[in-house]
């Protein structure tokens, strides 16, 4: 299992940034990992929606379905899954005082069967790319306000 957690602040009020990030379809705005991103489930965004995800991780593309499975004013959670690995993002939001949103960013990703094997290279990339998503969804976020 590689779990990594990023928390931050933004400018953006919290209604913005849940509407925002319900649609798991900008995350190729914010998420350095993610090559393209598109909605395969039909109707609007919305619990249950699912969308197919290139990724790119350890200079190769990974296709990594996602769906949405929790919805709530404060807290979106993601379960995406292929062959090698299923994982689950949890983004919990909170307002804060003076305006703005405080973003708690968890994920879990647990490798299956060969994907195992390279876990620690795997645990290096996620950790890299959670680095890297803070300023990404910052800035992708502030462009909503």
């Amino acid at each position: 299992m590689i779990a990594v957690e990023r928390s931050f602040a933004v400018a953006t009020q919290l209604p913005t940034v849940v509407g925002y990030l319900t649609d798991w379809g900008n995350s190729r705005e914010w998420d350095p990992g993610t090559v393209t991103c598109t909605k395969i489930s039909d109707g609007p965004v919305g619990l249950g929606t699912e969308w197919r995800n290139a990724l790119r991780l350890l200079h190769r593309t990974v296709i990594v379905d996602f769906r949405l499975e929790h919805l709530d004013d404060d807290r979106l959670v993601f379960s995406g899954r292929n062959r090698g690995a299923t994982s689950t993002d949890t983004i919990t939001c909170t307002p804060r005082d003076g305006g703005g949103t405080s973003i708690h960013y968890d994920s879990v990703v647990h490798l299956h069967r060969l994907a195992r094997l390279a876990s620690p290279l795997l645990r290096r990339e996620f950790e890299r790319i959670g680095d890297e998503l803070i300023g990404q969804m910052t800035a992708a976020l502030e462009r909503q306000v």
